[in-house]
């Protein structure tokens, strides 16, 4: 039996050459294979049809034929922060030692009482909230000029332009945003000179509820008030802490507080485990820290050339960066577990002695920082009753 080929005509698509393609791009569209169609014998009626497939095929250049970049080169963000970049800051900002003790140079407030000092903590919390915006900013003018007394430094210049820094940004954000977009709603009481009384008598002394305006924007006394209370404690509870935690051992805390908590243990509250869990943290602070910097620059040593990676390889490495570093933060706690476990701890920590290795006394340093505390709380009271 033999067949009759017969072929029909195939289309050929000349290249597309469209506004974002360049010459040498090209759209091509074939029929492969070309459809033939075998017809039988005519004494057959049976057709043999083939499958037909269609192919699309995009060529794109990178490169014009004279020579320039293609448009969507240009629409590609340059100059942006890299992944280097921001490894090495974060390697940078945990260098230095944070809510770490400072043993040297040896100042005057390492020889106050640590009971004091969070008596100390416990009043500047409260005092920002509760006086005047001169006080605020005062207490804040305190803080950062004992910083520069106590601290290092390196210590104090990486601190202090940090926490300045936050606070100015929530300064900013809460002070023009507060009170900048104007009410919706309308007063539904008509005005004065419909009702017959006479209008609200302007003030002599000039006074005004909008401090500036900025465009839109606008700073008025409460969006004032709000943003330096905010600001000023948010920098108060940074810095003190920050003060109180490099001069002062965790033993020397863990001990004053448990002072204050004896009375507690009456009511059945779990002293005992409360002073080591806050011990246990006060000594894992730095290995968090140390593993931050540790694994950054790890990676920065490794010369990444981050330009040849994509989007994605760029994002997974650094998953693998955040997944590393809490895998090793627990391997330090199976550790710290471990070492406890084989120290015969088994868990009550009232059949355990903590050895503090520090004993509380009220010396003269003390007293003058009473002192100091008193005046410090008259003042804010004073300045409540006097500034309006």
């Amino acid at each position: 039996m033999s067949f009759t080929p017969r072929s029909f005509t195939t289309a050929t698509f000349r290249p597309f050459l469209g506004p974002r393609i360049g010459p040498r791009s090209s759209l091509s569209t074939t029929l492969n294979p070309p459809i033939k169609l075998l017809r039988n014998h005519p004494g057959n009626a049976d057709w043999v049809r083939h499958r037909r497939s269609l192919r699309l095929e995009i060529r794109c250049a990178a490169v014009d034929d004279d020579g320039g970049s293609a448009k969507w080169l240009n629409w590609l963000p340059k100059g942006a922060v890299g992944a280097d970049k921001v490894l090495r800051m974060i390697s940078g900002a945990t260098s230095s030692p944070i809510c770490q003790y400072i043993s040297t140079p040896t100042t005057f407030l390492h020889s106050v009482d640590p009971r004091m000092k969070l008596v100390w903590l416990l009043v500047l919390v409260v005092l920002p909230a509760r006086s005047h915006i001169v006080m605020r900013f005062g207490l804040v003018a305190y803080l950062a000029l004992l910083s520069v007394w106590v601290l290092p430094k390196d210590v104090w210049k990486d601190q202090l332009g940090r926490v300045a820094l936050l606070s100015g940004i929530l300064f900013l954000m809460l002070g023009l945003g507060a009170d900048s977009v104007p009410s919706v709603v309308q007063s539904r009481t008509p005005p004065p000179a419909m009702l017959g009384l006479p209008n609200f008598p302007t003030s002599l002394e000039g006074y005004s509820y909008v401090v500036f305006r900025l465009g839109p924007l606008q700073l008025t006394r409460k969006g004032l008030s709000v943003a330096s209370t905010s600001a000023c404690l948010t920098f108060t509870i940074f810095q003190s802490a920050s003060l109180c935690l490099t001069t002062t051992t965790p033993e020397q805390l863990a001990a004053a507080l448990r002072w204050f908590m004896l009375p507690l243990a009456q009511a059945g509250v779990p002293v005992a485990e409360i002073i080591l869990t806050l011990m246990l943290s006060l000594r894992f602070i730095n290995l968090v820290f140390d593993e931050v910097r540790n694994v950054a620059l790890g990676i920065v040593a490794r010369r990444i050339h981050w330009q040849q990676l994509t989007t994605m390889e760029t994002v997974d490495i650094f998953f693998t960066y955040i997944r590393r570093i809490f895998k090793n933060i627990f391997a330090h706690a199976e550790q710290i577990s471990q070492a406890m476990i084989i120290r015969g701890f088994k868990g009550n920590s009232n059949n355990y002695k903590i050895y503090f290795l520090t004993k509380l006394s009220f010396g003269v340093a003390d007293f003058i920082s009473l002192l100091s505390l008193v005046g410090l709380v008259g003042a804010a009271v004073l300045s409540e009753c006097i500034l309006v």
